[in-house]
């Protein structure tokens, strides 16, 4: 099996003992007959990996598609859909650059049209053989899904036999109403690395659907011949502004009737809407995704939120047609709408449609680095690289044969060039598909690179180190964590407990702080025992980071964006908590939760990587307006050990897998997911030496970072973030 995650051929789950249908079957299933047009133009296979070349031919073989993901749109009772299926069958329906692209842009088509959303995700997460940058495709994906949230339209998923890692942390859980199949896995991490991490199975039971129900993390459990009807009433429910064909508005209920629907069924949780007859869907004719008013249906998680928003208008703009990642999303403000229908509008017999609001505007992503060296101490640093030593250069190296697949382009979508060309634009070719990891090239001791972009005359003389030297390094018991930072690099620091409703998370650190002289929040994984003399305790070392944890690091983000204040994120995590109890309290929800947050999040933010990034836990809070890492920081779709046994059923290739993943902050660099590295002395890595030094001359770059990002137009900061975040994989 070359995807992630993916479930043990003889799992305890019902589903894995039962024939799933197809994306095609799923699809077929759902929407009216005759209705379904596909959205996805063809990829291209430009992987240099001979093993992954022969991978893609034959999932193609098998499955008779080019990716492991479909969209389009139908029509459900009438009404205009988009759906976006998971084929698991292909590579375990992982995402890698080209399917997170094609996930993307059929989401803001959905927006763009006005058209609710359908997801039916079944897949193992994270393309291994992509590395660090598929990984971070979950990243716009979550963004994506957060606009059209906001544009007030309806998301609808339904989770599929297997649905985990970084999918199900994405956007599996960012529905308003969310069902599942009957008897299917459902869970953050994967049986087959669970075990090869831990030595032994996950314990049976808890990652199953009925499971995840009865503890409230999905609405309902339904069968696939239940899912179009059920999916056409809750429709109704979340357009109610749209106009019902033959019956004047006026004349329209202002409330449903308590013969409407029934209670819950054996196979819909409490509280999920049930198939009682009580009418027929007011639905007919043709759409064209630009009616009448639409109802919004708010931000939150599961189907409480869409059940609240029944019957309430927004109002508001969307751009009415596709944004480019130089074009910057959709003018999708929470609370905020086009005059446009949800999908309902009628065919050519008077179809009403949106005002086009046109695109963005193009966005300065400019950062004065003269000034911010100047500041913080540091003189002659190119872009990149804090003390003057040379970021490394993009190009494939010893560890950079990795795939490199076109993806696909949407109609009338923005070209995307192939990871790994120049140029800020993108290339005229047909889309591209995954990033090539391990950009900047090793040595033996490490190489001599250069900054992307940097003058022809930049000093030339920084090592690289592998990644198998920086990962050691990060993980030395006396490598300074981010108690040790606010030590020496901060002032009038003040902890801050908990979720303030009920809840604590030792492996979270949250405090108000000065850092280099700039107010901030701060929240960070907090891997540290508390030294001798400090007053607030601490975990033991490796301490895990579970749900509460996450809702703590969101209570951060809420106080960062009432108060204005700029967010400072500090990643040092081995990985998030492998339990029962972390299942079932919505780890995976929460991480989704956090990358919507991140995304959208009107206060300046600044992340630091300052050691491990593993999974999920590094990813929550990664999202930022900045990124600056340690040299031997890293960041990785899983602990380089469960990377291993997916692709290879042993941890043993732990190493050899991360190199060519791409996790070196060198990496990262070459990728644009970091902005700036800072270099890390010998004795900093051993810990053999005082590390104040390092953190202070880190502390004083942080400072002055914060300080800049709070010093620009807040429009044009967070319009640059979600270009950012836009372009991963992309050419920068």
């Amino acid at each position: 099996m070359t995807g992630t995650n993916s479930p043990r051929a003889t799992g305890a789950s019902r589903a894995s003992r039962v024939s799933r249908p197809s994306a095609r079957e799923l699809i077929e299933a759902i929407v009216d007959p005759g209705s379904w047009h596909g959205w996805d133009e063809p990829v291209e296979i430009t992987t240099d990996d001979p093993e992954y070349r022969a991978d893609l031919e034959r999932a193609r073989e098998r499955t008779g598609l080019d990716e492991s993901v479909i969209t389009g749109e139908g029509r459900i009772e009438g009404r205009r859909v988009a759906l976006v299926a998971c084929e698991f069958r292909f590579l375990a329906g992982s995402i890698g650059v080209a399917a997170g692209e094609r996930l993307v842009r059929a989401v803001e088509r959905a927006t763009a049209e006005r058209l609710p959303l359908l997801a039916a995700p079944a897949s193992g997460g994270t393309r291994m053989q992509e590395g660090t940058v598929a990984f971070l495709q979950m990243v716009k994906v979550a963004a994506a899904i957060t606009d059209h949230k906001a544009a007030g339209l309806p998301y609808l998923v339904h989770l599929r036999h297997p649905t985990t890692g970084g999918v199900l942390a994405s956007w599996g859980s960012l529905g308003h109403v969310t069902a599942a199949e009957p008897g299917a896995l459902i869970g953050f991490m994967g049986p087959r690395v669970h075990e090869a991490l831990y030595g032994e199975e996950f314990p049976p039971g808890v990652q199953n659907a009925e499971n995840l129900m009865n503890h409230g993390l999905i609405d309902a459990v339904l069968p696939l011949s239940r899912l179009s009807g059920v999916a056409a009433r809750v429709l109704r429910v979340l357009c109610a502004g749209d106009a019902v064909p033959g019956v004047a508005p006026a004349s329209l209920p202002a409330t449903v009737g308590a013969g409407a629907a029934a209670g819950p069924t054996a196979e819909v949780g409490p509280g999920a809407p049930s198939d009682a007859p009580g009418g027929t869907p007011g639905r007919g004719g043709g759409s064209s995704a630009r009616g009448g008013p639409s109802a919004a249906s708010g931000n939150g998680h599961g189907g409480a939120e869409a059940a609240e928003a029944k019957g309430t208008a927004a109002h508001g703009e969307v751009a009415g047609g596709r944004w480019d990642a130089e074009a910057g999303p959709p003018s999708a403000a929470p609370g905020h709408v086009a005059p446009g229908g949800c999908g309902a509008e009628r065919g050519a017999g008077g179809a009403a449609t949106a005002e086009a609001a046109g695109p963005a505007g193009d966005v300065s992503a400019a950062h004065d680095q003269a000034a911010l060296a100047a500041s913080a101490g540091v003189s002659g640093a190119p872009e990149g690289v804090e003390g003057g030593a040379p970021a490394p250069a993009v190009g494939a190296g010893p560890e950079s044969g990795e795939p490199g697949r076109r993806g696909d382009a949407a109609p009338g979508s923005a070209p995307v060039a192939a990871p790994g060309q120049t140029g800020s634009g993108a290339s005229t070719e047909p889309v591209p598909g995954p990033g090539v990891p391990g950009g900047a090239p090793e040595a033996p001791g490490g190489s001599m690179t250069s900054a992307p972009g940097a003058p022809d005359d930049t000093e030339v003389g920084a090592a690289v180190p592998s990644a198998e030297v920086s990962i050691r390094a990060s993980r030395r018991v006396e490598r300074p964590g981010v108690r040790d930072l606010l030590r020496v690099a901060a002032e009038d620091v003040s902890p801050l407990s908990g979720t303030g409703a009920g809840e604590h998370d030792p492996g979270l650190l949250l405090a108000l702080a000065r850092v280099g002289g700039t107010p901030c929040v701060v929240l960070g994984h907090n891997r540290r025992s508390a030294r001798k003399g400090e007053t607030a305790e601490g975990p033991g070392e490796g301490q895990a980071l579970g749900p509460a944890g996450l809702r703590t690091a969101r209570r951060g983000m809420r106080i960062a964006a009432e108060l204005g204040l700029p967010l400072l994120t500090v990643i040092d995590t081995a990985g998030a908590a492998l339990s029962r109890e972390a299942e079932e309290g919505g780890l995976a929800a929460e991480i989704a939760r956090c990358l919507a947050d991140m995304v959208t999040l009107p206060a300046p933010t600044l992340c630091l990587l300052l050691g491990q990034g593993a999974g999920g836990a590094a990813l929550a809070l990664l999202p930022a307006d900045r990124v600056v890492a340690a040299r031997h920081a890293w960041l990785s779709p899983l602990p380089p050990e469960g990377a291993s046994a997916i692709l290879h059923r042993t941890t043993e290739r732990a190493y050899e897998v991360a190199a060519r993943q791409g996790v070196r902050s060198a990496d990262l660099l070459a990728q644009g997911i970091v902005d700036r590295i800072v270099e890390e002395d010998a004795e900093d890595a051993e810990g053999s030496g005082a590390p104040d030094a390092f953190l202070s001359r880190l502390g004083r770059l942080l400072g002055a970072e914060l300080a800049a990002l709070r010093a620009q137009d807040p429009d044009e900061r967070l319009a640059a973030r979600r270009v950012r975040h836009r372009r991963i994989g992309l050419p920068r």
